[in-house]
């Protein structure tokens, strides 16, 4: 009936508006949540069986992408029958509480649909102007909630072998720069990193020196920003190991990691705060599925630090530094991606 646009003279919306409610109310919509929530790298990290009910992540993104065109395809039958059916009626009814004429009806609706244009058009205009202010006083308000909701909550990835994914996709390029190109040409005997900052004892270290140290073993999925995700196992030392050997000063609140890399003309770094330094999954790798680390994954030595988007973890280290603050760093926002990408230093799945 509905289908051939004869509606049933009383009521015309009654039966078929709250059998499709209840449908995207009680059975899309915790649907939705479901699968949102199995695409989420934080909940992944936390809780790693949970994306398998849906089949993985990758299937659990498909049936969301379908969830959302039904969600689509409500709304556009939803509002073809507030007009096609008593248009003046229900949208009176809607805004006012009464039936009104179409003239009225009609302004209402252009009422909204040009306040949601020019707030649009407003909004974009300020933002692309000063990108900085406005992420800065969203950062201001976004951040300290985001901590405290989920500021403590630890990756429990506990991944196997047989999981370990074939194909490791590898971002950027390898520095260009000539100290680099000597280190390599070395197989990096002279390379050593260097800690520094604030620090009782400054150190530095070669290659051979790290591989006598502490050693973890781990197996974590990697999550980019891009949305790719892929599965490794990596060797290094753990990062709380070197906290305890550099002993940071009471004032160190934030750890930087310098590369040889450069983009954009500028060195690029990452900054994470200490206590995210000494999380036992957060390690200096320079193995990768029980190799020595190649160069395109950061030789020879890489940050690996599992709460965070793949982009925090530094390849291809130059140095460590321990610091109060990262306001003077680059442009000050707590990493190279955040300088110029316009990325928050709040990066935890």
């Amino acid at each position: 009936m509905y289908l051939s646009l004869h509606f049933p003279p009383d009521n015309p919306y009654d039966p078929i508006q709250q059998l499709s409610y209840f449908v995207i109310v009680f059975i899309l919509g915790p649907f939705m949540i479901a699968t949102g929530a199995a695409m989420s790298p934080a909940v992944g990290a936390r809780f790693p069986r949970y994306p398998k009910i849906f089949g993985g992540r990758q299937l659990a993104r498909s049936l969301h992408f379908l969830g959302m065109g039904i969600f689509v395809l409500f709304l556009v039958a939803h509002i073809s029958m507030i007009i096609i059916d008593g248009f003046p009626d229900n949208m009176g009814n809607m805004f006012l509480g009464r039936p009104t004429y179409v003239s009225q009806a009609i302004g209402i609706f252009a009422f909204f649909v040009v306040v949601v244009v020019v707030v649009h058009v407003l909004a974009t205009r300020f933002s692309l102007k000063k990108p900085r202010l406005i992420q800065n006083k969203l950062g201001a308000v976004i951040e300290p909630i985001r901590h405290a909701l989920f500021g403590r909550i630890v990756s429990r990835q506990e991944y196997s072998k047989p999981d370990v994914t074939p194909f490791f996709r590898a971002n950027g390029y390898p520095p260009d720069t000539q100290d680099y190109k000597d280190l390599l040409e070395n197989n990096f005997t002279d390379w050593r990193l260097q800690v520094r900052g604030l620090v009782e004892e400054p150190l530095e270290l070669s290659l051979p020196e790290l591989h006598t140290m502490k050693k973890e073993i781990q197996i974590t999925e990697h999550s980019c920003i891009q949305g790719w995700t892929a599965i490794g196992e990596w060797g290094g030392l753990p990062m709380n190991y070197l906290v305890s050997l550099c002993k940071p000063l009471p004032q160190a609140r934030y750890v930087v990691y310098y590369s040889y890399q450069y983009t954009d003309g500028a060195q690029f770094y990452e900054v994470i705060d200490t206590e995210l330094a000494r999380h036992h999954q957060t390690i200096l790798a320079y193995e990768m599925n029980g190799e020595p680390l190649s160069v395109p994954h950061g030789a020879p030595l890489r940050l690996r630090v599992e709460t965070q988007l793949g982009f925090k973890m530094v390849k291809w280290l130059k140095s460590i530094e321990f610091v109060s603050d990262y306001k003077h760093i680059g442009m000050g926002q707590g990493g190279h991606r955040e300088d110029h990408m316009y990325y928050g230093i709040g990066a935890g799945i």
